[in-house]
């Protein structure tokens, strides 16, 4: 018995390769998923999307954001996302790649978004998650800190918030830590 579903197996392997090609790898229902979203992207002129391991490993992917408003008018800030297989079952995971001052994200570049987080459904898309990010350049909010020290700056003395971003986006020291360039 156990003789006959591996020739079974083999003539399948042998069908597929006859084609020509190596065999088709098949897609997960998350890869299916991804795919759907990334073509129906519909982005701010101010966010771009990249594929540094090429358009075959659509899983990992990369956000560039230069918000156009704000505290961080000016910026560029790149974000790495790593898509589940059970995509959108379970939401990406979101780094900031940019070391940035800012209260909902760390200096090890974790985001505090609620729909990554407690919020996260699956009718929710990249797009929403881009939007979200972008949002969080254009409405900090100290509510809900990563970085408490720059949410409460940001809540008690504006200003002396909007001079410490300026700082660490033109590569500067905000208290003990430096910031690349990235203005």
């Amino acid at each position: 018995m156990i003789r006959l579903f591996k020739v079974k197996e083999k003539q399948r392997e042998l069908a597929e390769n006859s084609n020509g090609g190596s065999p088709v790898k098949k897609q997960t229902a998350g890869e299916l998923r991804l795919h759907k979203d990334i073509s129906e992207l519909n982005l701010p002129k101010s966010c771009s999307i990249t594929f540094p391991n090429g358009k075959d490993d659509l899983m990992n992917f990369e956000v560039t954001i230069r918000p156009d408003e704000g505290f961080y008018l000016g910026g560029t800030f790149l974000f790495s996302f790593q898509v589940s297989p059970v995509y959108p079952h379970e939401a990406p995971k979101v780094k900031c790649k940019t070391k940035i001052y800012h209260p909902n994200m760390d200096l090890e570049g974790n985001v505090c978004l609620n729909i990554l987080r407690e919020d996260w459904k699956p009718v929710l898309n990249i797009n929403t998650i881009i939007y979200g990010l972008y949002h969080l350049f254009t409405e900090p909010n100290y509510e809900d800190p990563l970085n408490h020290d720059a949410a409460a700056i940001l809540r008690d003395n504006p200003k002396l918030f909007e001079s410490n971003v300026r700082r660490a986006m033109h590569g500067g020291y905000v208290g003990q830590t430096h910031f690349p360039r990235c203005i």
